[in-house]
């Protein structure tokens, strides 16, 4: 997979310079063997130097990348007979988000997540990942469905926004997301919600009001996109780096104010770069948080859930 981005062009001269050998196969020369080993050291080097200093604009790049794992291809990977669920029973089905119950380690789980399209005709139906109202609503009516028959509830988040559209106002989006909020606070079932990409707005909250809060290593979750944030303060979107990073909206920032629980790492550049291991990751983590949280007793949990999101924003004076 070609190095694609701004900031990995130094890469992308070394992959072609290794492309270049390996096409020799056979037929190289030992000085040329040489060449490529020390080529593919440098190459792995200067990927690790690169990833380990991303600004949180260039995370930003990285989450939004074009071949970036989609939460269909999460649970097609960590989990075992997902069983789409449809509809929000008042207006119609919304393709933005995709649930239903799925077997996970051996049990079952209820997955609410959100999908986007990699062709124009997929990013037509999937609305960009973008969902309408009837997207949360439909997550609500699954989320209860999961309470009734005792299921934990994993949500996977990949949005820039919940959709700004005339018709998503018309058909009540702010109070859907609302409404979300208010449900998930009180949902008598363990909760986690992972970044896996875009955690944008209420867009993303909306399926975020979890006991855990995990992001991919390089996904962002933010108060707005910045495109959004650089439009309302500078009226120029441009200003888009800058607005990122007084956001400071990348997964590692956000770890180090403890607005998230972990941190899951990625393959080296980027889980676009190994769909498997990345998913390996993904799952391994999951195990381990839900394992936590299926400890917990009910009431405790809720208590504790309450208490985690009261904590965030606190802050002190220093005498």
């Amino acid at each position: 997979m070609a190095y694609d981005l701004e900031f990995e062009k130094p890469l992308a001269e070394l992959e072609k310079k290794i492309t270049g050998l390996q096409r020799k196969s056979d037929r190289l020369k030992h000085d040329e063997r040489l060449q490529l080993q020390e080529a593919e050291r440098e190459l792995r080097r200067r990927t690790e130097e690169i990833y380990s200093r991303l600004s949180a604009w260039q995370t930003v790049l990285v989450a939004r990348h074009k071949d970036r794992p989609y939460s269909a291809d999460y649970i097609r990977l960590i989990c075992d007979d997902f069983f789409e669920l449809h509809g929000d029973r008042a207006f119609g089905d919304d393709h933005a988000i995709i649930t239903g119950p799925a077997k996970f380690d051996g049990q079952t789980v209820m997955l609410v997540c959100h999908q986007k399209g990699r062709d124009t005709k997929e990013k037509q139906f999937r609305n960009l990942g973008m969902p309408n109202p009837e997207g949360y609503r439909k997550a609500a009516r699954i989320m209860q469905q999961a309470e009734k028959f005792g299921y934990p509830v994993i949500c996977l988040i990949d949005t820039p926004a919940a959709f700004p559209g005339l018709g998503a106002e018309e058909r009540g989006q702010a109070q859907a997301i609302a409404a979300n909020l208010y449900l998930m606070s009180r949902l008598r079932v363990p909760i986690i919600a992972v970044v896996i990409g875009e955690g944008g707005s209420g867009g993303a909250l909306a399926i975020s009001i979890a006991d855990r809060i995990l992001m991919l290593e390089y996904s962002i979750y933010s108060v707005a996109p910045p495109e959004a944030a650089a439009n309302i303060l500078w009226r120029d979107t441009a200003f888009a780096p800058q607005a990122a990073e007084a956001m400071r909206i990348s997964a590692r920032e956000l770890k180090e104010i403890d607005l998230i629980d972990e941190l899951i790492a990625e393959p080296l550049g980027g889980a676009h770069r190994n769909y498997p291991a990345a998913a390996d990751n993904l799952k391994a983590t999951l195990i381990k948080q839900l394992d936590d949280l299926q400890q917990v007793p009910v009431d405790e949990l809720l208590a504790m859930r309450y208490q985690k999101f009261r904590n965030i924003g606190k802050f002190g004076r220093a005498s």
